[in-house]
């Protein structure tokens, strides 16, 4: 009897160890070429206005360009990148005029001006402005 139970034992012992080494180690997800949902800027929680797409943004690695939405309006550029440092040039926007989400979109334009360096952990961007202080909150999303 207490063979069988150490041989059960053991033998489960195996199964969890390799379930265990099984699980994937998370990652962090690159900061080009990925989705990144803005989730808060400043203090500020984002949420999605009625009708509205939900303010985001892209980094297109092969021509450093940034395209994404305020929330509102759709915004592009370009943007420079070495190591941890990030800033954004000239950004342009269409000029929608929405009944809701324009203190968002004034906050997200100005994060994104004022961006001096980023940190990716796992599925979240936080970028930060020459202080360190963060200026906004991302997360990365899966389109397929």
């Amino acid at each position: 009897m207490k063979r069988r139970f150490s041989t059960l034992l053991g033998s489960l012992a195996i199964v969890l160890a390799g379930c265990a080494s099984m699980e994937s180690p998370m990652h962090d997800e690159p900061l080009e070429n990925t989705y990144w949902k803005l989730t808060r800027v400043g203090n500020v929680t984002a949420e999605v206005a009625d009708n509205q797409r939900e303010a985001h943004f892209v980094l297109h690695a092969e021509e450093n360009r940034v395209a994404g939405s305020t929330g509102c309006n759709r915004l592009a550029g370009s943007y420079q990148l070495e190591d941890d440092t990030l800033s954004f040039g000239p950004l342009i926007t269409t000029r929608m005029a929405c009944l809701q989400g324009g203190e968002t979109e004034q906050a997200f334009l100005g994060a994104l001006e004022a961006v001096a360096t980023w940190q990716v952990e796992g599925e979240a961007l936080t970028l930060k402005d020459e202080t360190g202080s963060a200026v906004a909150h991302f997360e990365a999303v899966h389109l397929y």
